[in-house]
């Protein structure tokens, strides 16, 4: 991997941001949890230090039961207007799946036990403007009206209605009629062994309207009339002739002023004192100590509540805020849940709230707790504040509201940090990214600048410049920089020391070699003649190794100012072997040359010696007997214009290869046997290069010198084992290729 993409790769860390920002806000939104918590407990206490020591408020509403029984106890629900009194149940559709329905559980008096009870009704009442409005639904297959001359009006089928007086007084109403339609109340002697009405009561008003089940009721009574007890019992009667009573059937038992249920109908007093309550975004309730709904105010899925509201997030529209509009915000939506204003609220019309906070209320203590609605969209809060009367709890306050307001917020929240980390990790990648490459590009110079300084036979070609910078890359340029040069220096030395070892060995050779002229003129003794003998040898070898060292130091200093022609490389290749099997006349040279004349550009005559220098070491590596493969292909043509005056086309090649069999080249040596003062010689060769190593000295140059002469000839050599399987043929394969060059006109 490159620096940019491990600079990438560490970049992702970066990624680590969004999560602790999560974690964050998360944190944050358990405080603010917390913080609506304590500030709904507040809220509750305030209000529940409004209703402290204020008994009017209760009296008359709340009921001293050890227990509230469903059915006998009864709760008057806030109508939203005013009922119709027509005796159907459109009014009530609303609020009939709070109906209660009574039967043989509710069986107050029955004449013969073993009948099946012929009568059960559903019933309900409600509260609206100072009126307790009442409806029954009466399944009964005998309606029995009362007689029109009849002055007895509890012989037939009729509503009883009993109360305790808000003037203490134990009152008791009939509702009596001998057909269908508008009905009145009559008022009952306070005796209850007495049935002979009073007086007619036109302040309870109805209808009375027969149905194909039996009859309904509606009514309308005065709250004024009412008390904290109630209770109704409708009368069944089934014979027409007898008129005997067959069964009764009630909320409760309506002889005795003690038997009656009670009746909680929502004090406006408290509603006025909590309506101001719903100006902040809370649902309140007042319950009493049985856990009954005294008043209600507000709506839950009106609340979002001070948190949310207070966030203004009005900016100006730019370029930014556009494409957190038009992208950022709908990823947003994808990813954070949006506070649904369509969920469940199935308190909304509760009469009758339970729950561990509300226990702990009535015990004395705050409370607070949370739920979630039945079809888990939102999170509701809710706390309790007790309500205190002579040193007892007789009501609690209940504040509600959901967390939407948070979760609005943490979103809001969310959304700016997203936001803001969006930013900073993409000015950060790209800053990194833009520093990597800085580096990187930095550190590709200074590679390239190092390979271009030293050529494939590690000569050092030019020098590097060093870096200015003060930097860590900036110092290893100039250390590199520094060790190019003295490797130059060095290089330079050992170039030059065959010149100076030429130069320096030439004058006592000289004076050795005229030293035994001299010596070979005296006469001596014949024991001596053979030392004198071997040193002659040994000097005309010196004298040889002196020659090849001068050849090759001539050679580059001559080459640089040859001057070059366009000739026929074909014609001096055939020229040359023609000269090579004359002079060697033993040995097999098979050539295989073009059809055609291929033209180059160089020197002829530094071709000639380049062949001089394969061919020699081809036969001196070439087994006895073998014969040696000289062949000039012209390699498939690449397309490219000429770029120099000559018109050499460096994409049109031909290939010289002399191959010779023998023995293989040590691995990793294909390139170093180019070299100068290099040599390689086998520990075990035929006899015919032993010959040959005994009679010349043998210091590297020859390859080297072929070397330079192609790369004068802007070609490159290459030495690589062949091994043929086939024919049983292995050994090396020299290699060179030229540049084309079209033919003078």
């Amino acid at each position: 991997m490159g620096l940019r993409t491990k600079v990438a790769i560490l970049s992702l860390f970066l990624l680590c941001l969004p999560w602790l920002g999560y974690q964050y806000v998360w944190e944050m939104e358990k405080y603010l949890r917390h913080g609506q918590e304590k500030t709904l407990e507040g809220t509750t206490q305030a209000l529940a230090t409004a209703l402290h020591e204020r008994p009017t408020l209760f009296n008359n509403q709340a009921s001293f039961l050890t227990q509230v029984k469903k059915g006998r106890d009864l709760y008057a629900y806030p109508l939203s207007r005013p009922i119709q009194l027509d005796g159907k149940r459109n009014d009530w559709q609303a609020y009939w799946h709070n109906a209660i329905e009574y039967g043989e559980n509710n069986l107050i008096y029955q004449r013969d036990p073993s009948q099946k009870l012929g009568i059960h009704f559903t019933h309900i009442v409600g509260k609206y403007a100072g009126y307790l409005y009442a409806f029954f639904e009466v399944t009964d297959p005998h309606v029995v009206y009362r007689g029109v001359n009849s002055l007895s009006i509890d012989k037939n089928d009729h509503l009883a209605i009993a109360t305790l007086a808000p003037d203490g007084q134990f009152k008791r109403y009939i509702v009596s009629t001998t057909q269908d339609g508008w009905i009145n109340a009559f008022q009952l002697p306070m005796d209850p062994s007495q049935s002979r009405p009073v007086t007619p009561e036109i302040k309870i008003q109805g209808q009375w309207r027969k149905t194909q089940q039996g009859y309904n009721i509606e009514l309308r009574i005065p709250l004024n009339m009412l008390g904290s007890k109630l209770g109704f019992a409708l009368y069944d009667v089934n014979d027409n002739q007898n008129r005997q009573l067959d069964a009764i059937v009630g909320t409760s038992a309506i002889d005795d002023v003690n038997k009656l249920g009670t009746v909680l109908v929502p004090s406006p007093e408290i509603e006025q004192i909590i309506k101001g309550m719903g100006h902040n975004h809370s649902r309140i309730w007042v319950l009493d100590n049985h856990g009954r709904v005294l008043a209600r105010s507000g709506d839950l899925h009106d609340n979002q509540n001070n948190w949310a509201q207070s966030f203004n997030d009005s900016q100006p529209q730019n370029v930014w805020q556009t494409i957190k509009q038009t992208y950022l915000h709908p990823l947003y939506a994808k990813i954070l849940t949006t506070p649904p204003k369509d969920f469940i609220d199935t308190l909304e019309d509760s009469t009758l709230l339970e729950g561990n906070y509300i226990s702990a209320a009535l015990k004395g203590q705050q409370g607070s707790g949370w739920r979630l609605t039945p079809d888990k969209k939102a999170v509701v809060l809710a706390a309790a504040s007790p309500i205190w009367i002579d040193s007892n709890v007789m009501g609690v306050v209940v504040a509600e509201e959901t967390t939407h307001g948070i979760r609005t917020l943490r979103n809001k929240a969310l959304e700016k940090l997203f936001d803001m980390i969006i930013t900073v990790m993409g000015m950060g990648t790209l800053a990194l990214f833009f520093f990597a490459s800085s580096i990187s590009n930095r550190i590709r110079r200074l590679r390239d600048d190092a390979e271009q300084a030293i050529d494939t036979q590690g000569r050092i070609t030019r020098p590097i410049v060093p870096s200015t910078n003060r930097d860590e890359i900036g110092d290893l340029s100039r250390s590199f920089a520094n060790i190019v040069t003295r490797l130059g220096q060095y290089n330079h030395y050992l170039e030059n020391m065959s010149s100076r070892l030429s130069h320096e060995l030439r004058t006592p050779v000289a004076v050795v070699r005229s030293s035994l002229e001299h010596l070979s003129l005296q006469s001596l003794a014949p024991s001596t003649d053979k030392y004198v003998i071997r040193a002659q040898e040994g000097i005309n070898r010196l004298s040889m190794i002196i020659n090849y060292m001068s050849e090759a130091t001539r050679l580059e200093q001559s080459i640089t100012q040859a001057e070059t022609e366009v000739f026929p490389l074909t014609d001096v290749i055939n020229g040359c072997i023609q000269g090579y099997q004359l002079t060697y006349p033993h040995q097999v040279f098979r050539l295989n040359l073009p059809s055609q004349a291929v033209f180059i550009n160089g020197v002829p005559e530094y071709i000639a010696q380049l062949m001089d220098k394969l061919i020699a070491n081809a036969l001196e590596f070439s087994e006895t007997g073998k014969s040696i493969d000289i062949a000039l292909v012209k390699l498939p043509n690449r397309k490219s214009e000429p770029t120099d005056k000559n018109k050499t086309n460096k994409h049109q090649q031909i290939q010289l290869t002399v191959f010779n069999q023998g023995p293989l080249l040590p691995h990793d040596m294909s390139e170093a046997i180019f070299e100068s003062m290099i040599s390689i010689r086998p520990m075990d060769h035929s006899s015919k290069i032993k010959a040959q190593q005994n009679e010349k000295p043998h210091l590297g140059l020859g390859l080297y010198i072929a070397r330079l002469i192609t790369q004068f000839h802007q070609g490159h050599i290459l030495a690589q084992n062949h091994i043929d399987e086939k024919n049983q043929q292995q050994g090396v394969e020299i290699s060179i290729t030229f540049p084309i060059t079209e033919p003078p006109t």
